[in-house]
């Protein structure tokens, strides 16, 4: 970066000391002078790990954005509050990155605009599945129209047996809901950002309450408490695009299936189609015979995009965000294409419980 940029970072749980901080701290010339969290232990250890010399620690959000000297604030809390906290953080002057999903619901989500749009300050979403290196060189034959009109696509976030059982995941009161907005969020992201389409007109849904309550679990991370797993353990979605594309969106974190496949796409277009099974795949058919091409991401190739060869997504997306905030560049994962998918979801959802197709305005 061109210059230096103080962060503050508002919760300091799973995700923040998961993927957000260590991602900063990799960045030359960024740092971490302030963490915030409602339980103070959290974030004076995360102060200790990645702050600065003197860096601040908060039990309050809104002292931290008295801080003038903070630039950038990166939102890493339970979904219910990343809308209130972002629009306060923008009315107090700072950038925002939030964590996926960028709200609990499409009111909440619009809020959230209206505030970047009014103040002019910088949001972004946290959809880090876009920076690998698949769904880079994916998007890469997308806009050069190597697909052609892509009209069938598969959002693909299956989970065999690993339900997570800490923090608020199975509080669908913090959350807004179970695997299709923690995991089918990222899968339905990364096929709208490939098919560069936006408009959704209806969609149906499923959602089912079926293995929550299993003695038998056999779950990645130990058992889960029935009682708390107010949640779906899995959702599904039939999405019908206005100029007539269709989306089918799988999630769960407890399904009967040996298809286990988190954060893919499957595209289908008029030239060729992907999909992410065995690696990158790209098929079609050439001088009368099909084919199947898989780039190899081992080794050689060039620095994708923002990123350097051989880091973390996560890392490349910190880079993307800083660099759009102190050089001006674009921001990679606009708000307003996050709005879409939190829109869907929440069709998804509606539809779920009405048992009737939600149509979109």
């Amino acid at each position: 970066m061109k210059r230096n940029v103080k962060v503050g970072i508002i919760g300091c749980g799973g995700i923040a000391n998961g993927k957000h901080m260590p991602a900063l701290a990799a960045i030359e010339g960024c740092e971490m002078v302030a963490f915030c969290d409602i339980v103070v232990e959290r974030a004076q250890a995360a102060a200790e790990k990645f702050g600065v010399e003197g860096a601040k620690v908060y039990e309050d959000y809104k002292e931290l954005l008295k801080d003038e000297s903070i630039e950038v604030v990166h939102v890493c809390t339970p979904n219910r509050s990343h809308s209130f906290i972002t629009v306060d953080a923008l009315e107090a002057g700072k950038h925002v990155m939030c964590e996926k999903p960028m709200a609990i619901n499409s009111a909440e989500a619009q809020k959230m605009l209206d505030a970047a749009a009014r103040t002019g300050n910088k949001l972004t979403i946290g959809y880090q599945n876009r920076y690998r290196d698949d769904s880079l060189y994916l998007k890469d034959e997308a806009k050069a129209g190597v697909f052609g009109e892509i009209y069938y696509a598969k959002a693909t976030a299956i989970r065999r047996r690993a339900v997570p059982n800490w923090g608020v995941f199975l509080n669908e009161y913090e959350q807004g809901g179970g695997p299709l907005i923690d995991i089918g969020t990222h899968a339905l992201d990364l096929t709208l950002w490939m098919m560069d389409n936006y408009k959704p007109k209806y969609c149906v849904g499923t959602a089912y309450h079926k293995l929550n309550n299993d003695s038998d679990q056999g779950n990645t991370w130990g058992n889960w408490d029935p009682k708390e797993f107010t949640v779906e353990d899995s959702a599904f979605g039939f999405i019908v695009m206005e100029n007539g594309a269709t989306i089918v969106l799988e999630s769960s974190w407890a399904l009967n299936s040996l298809d286990v496949r988190e954060a893919q796409t499957t595209l289908c277009g008029t030239k060729a189609g992907a999909d992410m099974v065995d690696g990158l795949r790209i098929n079609g058919v050439h001088n009368g015979r099909q084919y199947v091409t898989k780039p190899s991401f081992s080794a050689g190739g060039v620095a994708f995009n923002d990123g350097k060869k051989g880091e973390s997504p996560a890392i490349r997306e910190a880079r993307a965000w800083l660099n759009a905030v102190v050089d001006g560049t674009e921001i990679s994962t606009k708000p307003e294409q996050a709005f879409v998918v939190t829109r869907i979801l929440e069709g998804i959802y509606e539809s779920a419980k009405t048992g009737k197709p939600y149509y979109f305005d």
